[in-house]
């Protein structure tokens, strides 16, 4: 049974409370006073079911959009490591498309060069091993990862030292417990 309510605080904003349905005689049987049960009692008991009822909807309203804006920042940082990772393959790919005359390996370090006619080519000579008679202007060093991707040499140690976290994660993967539930062990003071 629905009753629509003015709430004293705001008389042109109506709230429908639903009350529940009365039944004189469950399963036949009349248990209580039908009169004192039924009967319509204080007008200001609808009114507070009402603003029970409106604080409600206002709660889940609020609730409702503190958790979409946490998927819209979800959504804003998602897209940007899409951005990122589009970045660093169109980086790799141009790296790997550059003129080289020695089948590049992983693991190595190779020297990116710019020749007069405008041509970038790799080459396994340094810069320091050229010396002062260096022949092309020099670009940029950078490590072929085992993943096909190109780290500049300024970010090698950085590289290595993540590959080797990760490598002594995956020869001890063993020795790690089942988890089965969150872990916020060492994120609390």
């Amino acid at each position: 049974m629905d009753k629509t309510v003015s709430l004293p605080n705001q008389p042109g904003n109506r709230t429908v409370v639903t009350l529940v349905e009365s039944n004189d005689k469950p399963n036949g049987l009349e248990l209580v006073s039908s009169y004192q049960t039924n009967r319509l009692g204080d007008p200001m008991d609808l009114v507070s079911l009402a603003q029970v009822v409106q604080k409600s909807d206002e709660f889940v309203r609020a609730n409702a959009c503190n958790r979409l804006t946490v998927i819209a920042d979800q959504i804003r940082y998602l897209q940007e490591q899409a951005r990122k990772v589009l970045e660093e393959a169109k980086k790799d790919a141009d790296l790997h498309h550059a003129a080289c005359n020695v089948v590049k390996k992983p693991g190595n370090m190779y020297y990116l060069y710019l020749r007069e006619s405008g041509q970038r080519y790799f080459s396994i000579v340094s810069p320091q091993e050229w010396g002062s008679s260096c022949p092309h202007k020099f670009l940029g060093a950078y490590k072929l990862q085992y993943d096909m991707s190109w780290t500049p040499i300024d970010d090698v140690e950085k590289k290595d030292a993540e590959i080797a976290i990760m490598d002594k994660l995956l020869n001890q993967q063993t020795a790690l417990p089942p988890c089965t539930e969150p872990n916020f062990h060492g994120l609390s003071k």
